[in-house]
């Protein structure tokens, strides 16, 4: 049985790069699976893999769900074919599930972009190193290598909460009372409901 060697590569991290094998009739979506953990992503965000040609530029889009009947019912504006604020990908597309690497895999150097959650971007480079033998296909997927760790994204709940001053607290309520309460000199808006300002005159 064949399996593949690649090399994966984080710019947005210094030094930041995996080693994996992966056998060579893995889906793309257990490629995704492995990725995630070997990676160390968070969350459940939507996932792509691009193959890519050797300057990484796009050639076939391999997606988590099936995004053509999206396409279909959005209707973007019409651009000439080679217009640059043309946002619909024209780019063949496949679903992870239904792709397997060996049918992807047609460049000695082959180019993969795997980006991940794309609200929060994030874009790795995956570039195919070999092609080898193996008599144990139950050892992969395997990391052989592993250099830098991704940032964790902190939410709201996981930053430290200040501690309460409850001498803070019952000042904070004692100046909303006294905005309540409300001063007015004297003046009684009523006293003035029948006020004519034009019968003087």
């Amino acid at each position: 049985m064949y399996y593949y060697k690649f090399k994966v590569f984080y710019d947005e991290v210094e030094d930041f790069v995996r080693d994996v094998d992966v056998l060579a009739n893995t889906n793309f979506e257990d490629f995704h699976l492995f990725l995630y953990k070997c990676l160390g992503l968070q969350g459940n965000e939507f996932a792509a893999f691009s193959i890519c040609d050797q300057k990484w530029n796009k050639q076939k889009e391999i997606t988590l769900m099936d995004t053509s009947e999206e396409d279909e019912d959005f209707e973007s504006p019409e651009y000439e074919e080679e217009d640059s604020f043309s946002t619909k990908s024209r780019l063949p597309k496949f679903v992870m599930k239904d792709a397997i690497l060996k049918d992807f895999i047609t460049d000695p150097h082959q180019h993969i972009l795997y980006e991940y959650d794309f609200m929060d971007p994030k874009t790795f480079y995956i570039e195919f190193q070999k092609v080898a033998q193996t008599d144990k296909p139950d050892e992969f997927p395997r990391c052989t290598f592993q250099k830098g760790v991704m940032p964790v994204r902190l939410t709201a709940k996981d930053l430290p909460q200040p501690e309460v001053d409850e001498a803070s607290l019952l000042l904070d309520e004692l100046e909303e009372e006294e905005e309540d309460f409300g001063f007015n000199d004297g003046y009684n808006e009523e006293d003035y409901t029948d006020l004519n300002e034009f019968a003087d005159f």
